[in-house]
């Protein structure tokens, strides 16, 4: 089933076509040889735009594909799950590796008191 945008999301899609598309040239795409089919269409067409292009903004890819009912533990911002362990987004991620390893340094340092 080919997903459905709506007329925000497919201008956010048109400006990420815009900016992070290999195959975009001046309007045109570069494997067809006329216009991107991915810009005139409120459908998710273009397979190498949903594997190579797409993943770079996730909640846009979540908005989309309808795969956020998972969420960010910290922040509560929608995420897409890249494995069954994640649990943070990408800017929490590194906040909480860094609690982390401060909380287990702490720990160690208070054993190696006694």
């Amino acid at each position: 089933m080919i997903p459905l945008m709506t007329g925000r999301q497919s201008r956010r899609v048109n400006a990420l076509i815009k900016r992070l598309c290999a195959n975009y040239y001046c309007g045109c795409c570069i494997m067809l040889g006329c216009g991107c089919p991915q810009m005139i269409s409120l459908s998710l067409l273009c397979k190498y735009f949903r594997h190579a292009v797409l993943p770079a903004d996730m909640r846009l890819e979540a908005d989309i594909l309808k795969t956020h009912p998972d969420r960010c533990v910290i922040c509560g911002v929608p995420i897409v799950r890249r494995s069954n362990r994640q649990k943070y987004c990408r800017e929490c991620s590194l906040k909480a590796f860094r609690e982390q390893q401060a909380k287990y340094a702490k720990k160690r340092r208070d054993e190696s008191k006694f």
